[in-house]
């Protein structure tokens, strides 16, 4: 058979006993190092690779030590996924009970918070520990949907034997991450998984499709939430003099006055009232509000004037999975933002060519592709709104008074490992 590659549309269209036969020859030979009659699909080939990195046995149980209830209870409790329950509910569960599923709902470490479905299914899902409180992440469980999204911070489905672990070969399932959209944090996995019979592509879809909805519904409550601010701010700021903006506790910008609009204004995790400086504004006089705070910037300090660049060291932290941050430091403080993936990219390239970067030169540094330039330099305007203080431009770089450090992981491929970006892949080993 000609060496060509699995795709979910290829499956689907085989019966299922046939289907079965193939993906586990293709996980046998691959596993032990031989080129298999059919290469697996590119997300689950990485993903097996990851688990030989850590030497997971594939024979291995998928039973895990349950959070005491307690535990699990306060994780549910504190967790916004709770306020669009029934969303996620109402979107999949009764679909995941008619065709012989389960709906599975988890917090960002992988942790089953909730589950729904089709009874008998439930009751087989014990089996393999598929029950509330157990834990699913990869480094667990293996390649799993559950755990390969949240690897990869994307919705993934994972069939038969596509799985690691080879109790889970008669099992199918489909997950979508799910993000807080105040700050895109990953709040958790929206899953659905059954036997391997109940196998159909479009579950894909579904869960996907549901797990934007509630995307939407968090957002449309974020929205009130800053109309509830703007309405008490606003008159606030009437009597202000200088240059003032209200925000909420995630920095988004409610009212303004004397500074260009902005949408987002991010904020230190231990934010509260006094003096503090942010790399956007300079140091601001801070004042609780209901739902958010009045930030007032101090005149002495505008972000235009020599001394606002108090920041004298960065560091760029690539060394934990999925987590990557920028912190900023100075005489007046510090502050650290988390990076999105494409940041975190552009951020890396700079700190290796502290003599700068073109926009053409970023374009291929990271697409491999010089005339991506616009995209480039949209992606830099977002960055240097929020790291004003220690980047330029003309070319890109990090100022010349600013010290650079960047922590990598332990293992060279694992920095950024999702990442197609041609100087990030340069730096890791294939």
């Amino acid at each position: 058979m000609k060496n060509t590659q699995l795709d979910m549309k290829r499956l689907a269209a085989m019966d299922s006993a046939q289907a079965s036969r193939l993906l586990h020859r293709v996980r046998e030979e691959t596993l032990a190092g031989r080129r298999p009659p059919i290469a697996p699909r590119p997300v689950i080939d990485a993903s097996w690779r990851r688990m030989a990195r850590l030497g997971l046995d594939p024979d291995q149980s998928t039973s895990t030590v349950l959070l005491q209830r307690d535990e699990l209870e306060q994780r549910r409790r504190t967790t916004l996924l709770s306020e669009v329950m029934r969303t996620l509910s109402g979107g999949i569960a009764g679909i995941a009970d008619a065709s012989l599923q389960i709906m599975v709902v988890t917090d960002e470490h992988g942790r089953v918070l909730w589950r729904q479905g089709n009874p008998a299914v439930l009751r087989r899902a014990n089996g393999i520990c598929l029950e509330e409180g157990a834990a699913w992440a990869e480094h667990a469980t293996g390649t799993n949907a559950v755990g390969t999204a949240l690897a990869l911070d994307r919705a993934v489905q994972v069939h038969s034997a596509e799985h690691y672990v080879q109790s889970l070969h008669n099992w199918t399932c489909a997950a979508a991450p799910v993000h807080d959209p105040r700050d895109q944090r990953l709040l958790g996995i929206l899953d659905v998984s059954g036997p391997a019979s109940s196998f159909h592509p479009a579950m894909l879809a579904l869960v996907g499709s549901v797990a934007q909805l509630a995307e939407a519904e968090m957002r449309e409550r974020h929205h009130r939430s800053v109309e509830r601010l703007r309405a008490v701010a606003a008159p606030i700021l009437c009597r202000v003099g200088g240059r003032a903006v209200a925000v909420d506790d995630h920095g988004w910008t409610a009212a303004v006055t004397g500074l260009a609009p902005m949408d987002r204004i991010p904020l230190p995790k231990s934010f509260r009232a006094g003096r503090v400086w942010l790399p956007s504004l300079g140091v601001c006089a801070v004042e609780p509000l209901p739902g958010g705070w009045l930030l007032r910037v101090e005149e002495e300090t505008l972000p235009e004037e020599p001394d606002a660049g108090a920041a004298s060291r960065v560091v760029l932290d690539l060394s934990r999975p999925r987590r990557w941050t920028v912190a900023v430091s100075g005489a007046a403080g510090s502050w650290q933002q988390e990076l999105s993936p494409r940041h975190a990219e552009l951020l890396y390239v700079l700190a290796l060519h502290r003599d700068g970067r073109t926009a053409a030169e970023l374009a291929d540094d990271v697409f491999g592709d010089r005339t991506r330039t616009v995209t480039v330099r949209a992606e830099m305007s977002r960055v240097r709104r929020n790291l004003a203080g220690v980047l330029a431009h003309r070319p890109y770089r990090f100022r010349e008074e600013v010290a650079v450090e960047v922590l990598r992981p332990e293992r060279p491929e694992d920095l950024l490992p999702h990442s197609t970006a041609p100087a990030v892949r340069a730096a890791s080993p294939a």
